[in-house]
């Protein structure tokens, strides 16, 4: 019998997108070509996700010294497609062994990308791992979480630390091994590309938010894990790139409410929204900017009042 196999172009591919931060998204690929080593052949791939006139042609001239590398390009999206959408559309160009997704507020001050590819050579059953995140002052910050749950969500990540710190290690924690988590940060996931497509990629029905804990998820299901690589770092300004407008809280509720119903049998979704319609009612109040938010829970949050269904194109975002 022939078996043959399938040679990748790229080691890695790193897929950023942008939407109006192209200063950011410059900056992160200025650091990725100061600090990466020569010996690993990788591409940059752009994801411009529909961002303004202004901003996207900063980004493109930006880019346009970079013309005759083969490595770097830059994809415009016709629409705002989010997180997901916008980094699915980007490994559409992807040719590579591993895909590491970064947000554009993330600055390399190491070769981070060489160290996570040796530690994923290293370990095929994991099929994503995540450096150690750090502040903009180098100080230690969670780059990993617990999966959302009705648990997680009724009894909060402290408790569930405190009552099985095993399966729920502690967030805050400085760790000088790699570690074992459910789902790491979205700021820097580093897949394996094998591992990435056997799951279908990003959902696309989640705008924004929750993406890292329902593919992580999915990973789990397909016996991969995720990884904490604490040995590698990387700092992230974070919320640099997603300012927290009411529409992006609303988004956040969302998602969250998308992956509890994806992932749980529905009883524990409606025990799960009792408990929550009841906290926010507590701290409803007479504040009418809550209002709006308290009204798509009471509906239970559908995909229809996403931000991805009608295309809001403006700095608000």
């Amino acid at each position: 019998m022939v078996v043959f196999y399938f040679v990748h172009m790229f080691q890695v591919a790193i897929i950023i997108v942008n939407y109006n931060f192209e200063q950011l998204t410059i900056g992160l690929i200025k650091s990725i070509l100061k600090y990466t080593s020569k010996d690993l052949i990788y591409q940059i791939i752009v994801v411009d996700n529909a961002s303004n006139k202004a901003s996207f042609n900063k980004l493109e001239s930006f880019l346009k010294q970079f013309k005759v590398q083969e490595n770097i390009q830059c994809i415009r999206s016709e629409i705002n497609a989010g997180f997901g959408g916008g980094n699915n559309l980007g490994v559409a160009y992807a040719d590579s062994d591993y895909i590491a997704f970064i947000n554009s507020d993330v600055i390399f001050e190491s070769d981070c990308l060489t160290a996570m590819k040796s530690f994923m050579d290293n370990h095929s059953s994991v099929g994503v791992s995540t450096p150690q995140m750090l502040t903009m002052e180098g100080k230690n910050k969670a780059c990993f979480n617990h999966f959302i749950s009705p648990a997680y969500e009724i009894f909060g990540r402290s408790t569930l630390q405190w009552i099985n710190p095993k399966k729920y290690p502690n967030v805050r924690k400085k760790y000088n091994q790699p570690l074992k988590v459910s789902s790491v940060a979205g700021s820097f996931m580093f897949f394996r590309t094998s591992d990435f497509e056997r799951v279908g990629g990003f959902d696309p029905k989640i705008f924004l938010y929750y993406e890292e804990t329902d593919i992580c998820k999915r990973l789990v299901e397909n016996g991969k894990s995720s990884f904490l690589v604490p040995d590698t770092t990387y700092k992230h300004l974070h919320g640099g790139s997603t300012p927290k407008s009411i529409k992006i809280k609303m988004e956040m509720v969302i998602s969250k409410y998308y992956v509890i119903k994806k992932h749980y049998p529905l009883i524990a979704f409606y025990l799960f929204w009792g408990i929550d319609i009841i906290r926010s009612l507590i701290k409803l109040g007479f504040k009418p900017k809550k209002w709006p938010l308290f009204y798509l829970k009471l509906i239970q949050a559908p995909l229809s009042y996403s931000l991805k269904n009608h295309q809001i194109k403006d700095n608000n975002l």
